[in-house]
């Protein structure tokens, strides 16, 4: 069974930063698209950040300009760097990915597209 496994979510006050990483099996890094989605309470799950297989990316207008989704194929990691953290962006986070070739800002609103998932990491984002 394929795993994602998210790490470094945690506690911050506003305006702070957070990076969370995912670690995938290497061809998932390597040859899937690979994208975050977050969940709130009561919320639908969100699609935040993608990445094709090269360096294209697409966000979500909420978190463009603040968060920066990345992969280092060498460490079969994907990141998801986030600035000037707002209490809106608390949530479980989850890590994605689909062998799907899709267009990155598509793919945003479709998280029916991915098949594999990570268990998520919390963050929460304080006033």
């Amino acid at each position: 069974q394929v795993q994602l496994v998210e790490s470094g979510g945690g506690s911050v006050q506003a305006g702070g930063s957070l990076r969370l990483s995912c670690a995938a099996p290497g061809y998932i890094t390597s040859t899937y698209y690979m994208g975050w989605f977050r969940q709130a309470p009561g919320k639908e799950r969100e699609g935040i950040a993608i990445i094709d297989r090269g360096e294209s990316t697409g966000y979500a207008d909420s978190v463009k300009d603040r968060f920066t989704i990345s992969k280092d194929n060498a460490r079969n990691t994907l990141y998801l760097q986030m600035n000037t953290l707002k209490p809106e962006d608390t949530a479980m986070y989850y890590c994605a990915a689909t062998p799907a070739a899709v267009s990155p800002g598509w793919a945003l609103s479709r998280p029916e597209v991915f098949a594999v998932w990570g268990r998520g990491t919390q963050v929460t984002v304080s006033s």
